[in-house]
């Protein structure tokens, strides 16, 4: 087996092993912990922490303990939150839920930059488009990943009211730490041996990235991700699942859409080489678009199970658009900044979530459909300008293993 591909492998399977015990406490907060807003109020301050941590933490982190190190420690912080959830109360899941927080933008930012180094890395050895490796493997990724939404939400839901076992989190530490290559050898290897920057600029680099229009354009991307994610973990879960159907089908719900999530997420790896990424966005606006307007005139009732699972699938096949090609897109366009771009979209997105979480006790649903509609209209045209722009610069295979720097620039002060 390919090294490159041997080393995606380890990730995916240590954030499987990782959300197998978090993803079913994640959906099931704001049902389980309903009593004075305790689930949605953990949540919403995950994701602030979260928000917090990515102005300032992925790079730096990065820089100073390299991919493999920065997964690792921020893994601990979710082994917390889901021992913080058997003893569950303000006293608890609070102090977790800020310490996970910390940790997610960092671990995503490193997972997202480990990715993308390796893709690119193989690519260059194979002469092929980086572009296409790059989604290949956060397709691999998100197949593997999205599955542990399966296990851990069937757990929630045929042991109701006890959360997922922390043990699978400690395992997923442990696996990260024996099998993964550290990512500077692997930098070494493809790029040379690099002077550390000031410790201040590595600081700063998330924000001097907003000097790329592109980025500027496109960070609406990440923060209808997060709005929608949000909707669907808070309020589909809420006022539609448990409501018509009861808590006890939260579990099942959500089982159906990662797994479909799964599914279209190897798929859209696979053949976005050939239907190009324009095509599968298009894809996830129509699924997303076509799902708000039908939510908007549905009625939903206890005799009508099979169309909340439909919802829920529908729903996946577009969110593996946005977590496939919004990764991929980033560590493609911002390859020279990829750190900093990563904690760029992890802001977005954790600001996503804390608006989505934030306005949840006080809005209808229908006012968050129109906000999510008016949102996704808006990102869609943002993206549409960025890829115009790129079609006039098209990207070439890798030949010789060399980047050139001028060409980016010049792609930059084009926008």
């Amino acid at each position: 087996m390919d090294r490159s591909l041997r080393n995606v492998l380890v990730v995916s399977f240590g954030f499987l092993l990782l959300f197998t015990a978090y993803g079913g406490l994640q959906s099931l907060q704001s049902s389980l912990y309903s009593e004075e807003g305790l689930g949605v109020t953990a949540l919403s301050t995950l994701y602030g922490g979260m928000l917090l941590s990515s102005m300032f933490l992925p790079p730096l982190l990065i820089e100073r303990l390299g991919c493999k190190g920065t997964i690792i420690l921020s893994m601990c912080g979710y082994v917390a939150f889901s021992v913080g959830n058997f003893f569950a109360s303000w006293y608890t899941l609070i102090p977790t839920s800020i310490l996970l927080g910390l940790g997610a933008a960092p671990l995503w930012s490193a997972q997202s930059t480990y990715l993308t180094i390796m893709g690119n890395t193989h690519a260059k050895k194979a002469g092929k488009h980086g572009k296409d490796v790059v989604n290949q493997y956060f397709g691999i990724f998100f197949l593997i990943f999205q599955s542990s939404g399966v296990w851990g939400n069937l757990i929630s839901s045929l042991v109701f009211g006890q959360t997922p076992s922390q043990g699978s989190g400690v395992l997923a530490v442990l696996m990260i730490a024996a099998f993964l290559k550290p990512i500077r050898d692997v930098q070494r290897e493809s790029e040379g041996e690099k002077k550390s920057p000031p410790f201040w600029s590595t600081l700063l680099s998330t924000f001097k990235l907003y000097r790329d229009k592109r980025l500027c354009l496109l960070i609406l991307l990440p923060l209808y991700s997060g709005l929608q994610q949000g909707f669907l973990s808070s309020e589909y879960t809420r006022s539609y699942v448990t409501c018509a159907l009861g808590i006890q089908f939260v579990g099942y719900v959500m089982i159906c859409f990662s797994a479909t999530n799964a599914l279209c997420s190897v798929l859209y790896g696979k053949v976005s080489q050939y239907t190009g990424r324009v095509v599968l966005y298009v894809l996830g606006t129509v699924t997303h678009l076509s799902c708000m307007i039908a939510l908007l005139l549905w009625r939903p009732g206890a005799d009508q199970l099979a169309v909340f699972f439909v919802f829920s699938g529908l729903w996946g096949m577009a969110d593996a658009v946005w977590q496939t090609q919004n990764n991929a897109l980033y560590g493609v366009l911002f390859e020279k900044s990829k750190e900093a771009a990563f904690a760029n979209y992890r802001l977005w997105e954790a600001l996503g979530y804390v608006i989505a979480f934030g306005y949840s006790t006080f809005l209808c649903v229908r006012v968050k459909l129109y906000i999510l509609l008016g949102v996704l209209s808006l990102t869609m045209v943002a993206y549409g300008v960025v890829e115009c722009v790129e079609s006039k610069n098209p990207i070439r295979p890798h030949a010789a293993g060399q980047a050139n720097q001028a060409e980016d620039e010049e792609i930059q002060t084009k926008m």
